[in-house]
């Protein structure tokens, strides 16, 4: 096989089932390959929203620092490449053929899932690349997530909520206990959120030689106009970006512990980061795009906080795709008062995503009336068609439930070479 697609297609139909937790298998074809350790330091994220604004981050600051560094995140919105960069670039599709061949050598006869074969890929590519750090975000849980197959020299749950209840439970404390499994004796923690459960409490006294957690150790406050990071003596101003402030917060955290902060720098650092799907801004046909992957409750409380924080002088119009398996009256009863009209769709050829029953529903689940309720359930493309023609430029299309969802609106405006990051 010459071609990454090939290789990914191939991904797709390697193993029985699409998710297989436990490290047994992992861990013995990552010894063969020799990548239970890519880096020096290694930073592994876990946690229900906010890995991927936590990776970025530190990721900026680490680059800007000087230092170089391998970044995993997933899932990707339009490409592969995405999920795995060095010094901030997506490797290119030779090199992750060639990961992808090292790892096919070393797994003998042992089975392994997409996201299992990717990681050895990123493993095995940082090593090669001599980084000396690896920020490794957890695809799912933690505890059984092939990203553990790594001792973290230091490990940061960015928020702890109800999602992927299938294989994770419905219990915070059950969720907890899971993401707290990526904690290593005598490596720091970084915990970011407000109110963790007491299994991560319990985890972080047992396991770690020392604890930060956010509102405790450090924090993000309103200051005059302007919001505050705060650790100790240091205190810094977070510019006016997307990203969760709880996640960031815990990057900045975690680099001060680690002894690699820029020491200048670090608020124009942070002001460039860009993160695609993550209430990203943008303007197409003269519309204003918000683009936001979301798919949880508390995914779906951020967002209504921004749209609070970040009025327009319009309407909002919500162009929602969900997966079936979702909690659809905790994703939508949050907006129910920031949104004005709403328009669910489908997403045709997916098996997993809700259909126009489901979706229906779940919005009059949550109490949004039905006069703001657009029925006729189009498949994505066409509904950002429609929205385009019958709304102003002083509205907000905000599209958003799932990463599919967001990919299929970046992937037409790509198609059409018209869309211009703003913000």
């Amino acid at each position: 096989m010459s071609s990454l697609q090939d290789w990914l297609s191939r991904l797709e139909q390697l193993h029985p089932t699409e998710i297989e937790l436990g490290l047994e298998r992992v861990s013995s074809v990552a010894a063969t390959l020799g990548a239970q350790k890519p880096a020096p330091t290694v930073i592994t994220v876990a946690g229900t929203n906010g890995k991927g604004s936590c990776v970025a981050t530190m990721e900026a600051l680490l680059c800007a620092a000087g230092h170089s560094v391998g970044a995993y995140s997933s899932p990707h919105l339009l490409r592969f490449n995405e999920r795995v960069r060095i010094n901030g670039v997506e490797v290119s599709d030779l090199e992750l053929v060639r990961a992808f061949e090292a790892v096919e050598t070393a797994r003998g006869e042992i089975s392994l899932t997409y996201f299992e074969f990717s990681t050895l890929a990123a493993l095995w590519l940082y090593q090669r690349a001599g980084v000396e750090f690896a920020l490794l975000e957890v695809g799912l849980g933690g505890r059984l997530d092939a990203v553990n197959l790594v001792d973290a020299d230091l490990a940061i749950i960015t928020s702890v909520a109800i999602d992927h209840e299938d294989w994770l439970g419905s219990d915070r404390e059950v969720i907890g206990r899971e993401k707290a499994g990526v904690l290593r004796p005598g490596a720091p923690f970084v915990c970011a959120d407000k109110n963790p459960p007491q299994s991560v409490l319990s985890a972080a006294e047992k396991q770690a030689n020392s604890s930060y957690f956010i509102g405790r150790d450090f924090s993000v406050t309103q200051s005059e106009g302007e919001e505050k990071y705060q650790f100790g003596e240091l205190q810094l101003t977070i510019p006016p970006i997307s990203l969760p402030r709880p996640s960031i917060a815990a990057a900045i955290t975690a680099l001060v512990l680690l002894g690699v902060l820029p020491e200048e720098g670090v608020e124009s650092a942070l002001a460039k980061i860009t993160l695609p799907g993550r209430c990203q801004q943008l303007l197409w046909h003269n519309r204003n795009l918000l683009l936001d992957v979301g798919h949880n409750p508390a995914a779906a409380e951020h967002l209504a906080r921004w749209l609070d924080a970040n009025p327009v002088s319009g309407e909002t119009h919500a162009l929602v795709a969900v997966m079936a398996d979702k909690d659809l009256i905790g994703l939508f009863a949050p907006l129910s008062n920031q949104v004005n009209h709403w328009h669910p769709a489908l997403l045709p050829g997916n098996d997993r995503a809700a259909g126009a029953d489901a979706l229906l529903s779940g919005l009059a689940g949550a109490g949004v009336e039905v006069t703001k309720v657009d029925a006729r359930c189009p498949n994505v493309a066409d509904g950002l068609q429609q929205l385009l023609a019958t709304t102003g430029p002083q509205d907000r299309l905000l599209v958003f439930g799932s990463f599919f969802t967001v990919a299929e609106v970046l992937q037409q405006m790509r198609d059409e070479d018209n869309g211009e990051l703003r913000g």
